[in-house]
């Protein structure tokens, strides 16, 4: 794989909590779970941190254990990574730091993927238009508080209520089997990923995005699928994240595109093969 990749944090002030590695034969991008900042985690580390550990780990995992599936390796990695918390950290916390995952791998004559959560792998197919997989967790219980929250300036006493039962809701439901599964401290999320085998033959390239890049297409409707890729392939990575951002500022207030935020952490790696 000749890969290139770009990240940019949503807010200057805080560390990005998106996470993307990469080696010749494999890739990881993990979208970190953000919570509004009052709400305990019960981890002394945070986000940040949990994604990148898990990040390598896993990356490792997939380079160099060829033998276990690509779920059984992020799986793994969520083993290893818990034990790096400590007795400090209480894993058992309902919102202790958690991430989406992608990740893929050349495995002999196929490529082997997983994604968990609403961060997106799109294979750029040779013959058909692209293939999209991911955002395979979503939250319906939510989606009433979620689109309530829209409807509300962002910033306002108003939307930071609502946005917090929103996170609550969340919370409560997630790794339950009541709600989305992502990777925390318990490897039996790694279980509910979207997995499987492509052949290399009919791949050219492929895109690992956050939902923060991701907006290109699925927000602001800025090109298709099959645009994204041929920027990202011309242009870079870093060109498609720039687009978003260039949308962003033109909607400060999420009234045109209503969305959690304004800005939000934005990962994007493109990979020919």
């Amino acid at each position: 794989m000749h890969v290139q990749l770009a990240g940019e944090p949503g807010r200057p002030d805080r560390a990005n909590e998106d996470f993307v590695a990469a080696t010749p034969e494999a890739l990881v991008l993990l979208d970190g779970s953000t919570s509004p900042d009052s709400l305990e985690s019960g981890c002394t580390h945070g986000t940040a941190w949990y994604v990148r550990r898990l990040g390598v780990h896993l990356l490792a995992r997939l380079t160099d254990r060829s033998d276990r599936s690509i779920g059984e390796c992020l799986a793994d990695a969520i083993v290893e990574t818990a034990a790096l918390h400590g007795g400090r950290c209480d894993l058992a916390h309902p919102n202790t730091p958690a991430a989406m995952v992608v990740a893929a791998r050349l495995h002999g004559s196929s490529l082997e993927y997983l994604v968990l959560g609403d961060s997106l792998l799109v294979l750029d197919l040779l013959h058909g238009p692209p293939r999209v997989i991911g955002d395979n967790q979503r939250f319906p219980g939510g989606e009433e508080l979620r689109r309530q929250a829209w409807t509300v300036t962002p910033g306002s006493a108003e939307r930071s209520a609502l946005d917090m039962q929103y996170a609550l809701a969340l919370r409560a439901a997630r790794n339950t089997g009541r709600g989305p599964w992502i990777a925390a401290a318990s490897p039996k999320a790694a279980a509910y990923a979207e997995s499987g085998f492509v052949k290399l033959a009919g791949v050219s390239a492929l895109a690992a995005v956050s939902d923060g890049a991701a907006r290109f297409t699925d927000r602001f409707r800025l090109g298709s699928w099959a645009e994204a890729l041929r920027l990202m392939a011309d242009a870079g990575p870093a060109e498609l994240i720039a687009r978003v951002r260039a949308a962003e500022r033109t909607d400060p207030r999420c009234e045109r595109w209503p969305r959690d935020t304004t800005h939000e952490d934005a990962l994007a790696v493109h990979a020919r093969l």
